[in-house]
């Protein structure tokens, strides 16, 4: 299993209250979750009214299939033209992951089944 973590820090010119800055993460993050069907968090910066940090995750099977998607989901970021991206950062990990075994009809073979 393949799980992918875009950091990506903003700075929002313009934003006089954390009300307005909270209206442009929303919809940053709303337009990357339509896009790229990925999940979107502010993890930093949620005291400040100019500046952002967002974390992008994204999941698979494929290491490079999800690092495109969060490298695109970056670069959409900055062409939204809502905030300046400071910095971006892109990290994958691998996580071990074995298939179950195939499932038996047998009643009781499973730890949810009632007895």
């Amino acid at each position: 299993m393949i799980v992918g973590v875009a950091a990506i820090e903003l700075q929002i010119h313009g934003s006089q209250s954390l009300k307005e800055k909270r209206g442009v993460v929303q919809s940053i993050g709303r337009r990357l979750r339509n896009r790229f069907n990925v999940a979107v968090a502010e993890v930093g910066g949620q005291d400040t009214w100019q500046r952002a940090l967002l974390g992008v995750t994204a999941i698979g099977s494929d290491e490079g299939g999800v690092r495109k998607v969060l490298e695109r989901a970056v670069v959409f970021a900055e062409e939204m033209h809502l905030a300046e991206l400071i910095r971006s950062e892109v990290e994958i990990l691998r996580l071990p992951y074995q298939e179950m075994e195939p499932e038996s009809d047998e009643p009781g073979d499973t730890p949810w089944d009632e007895r």
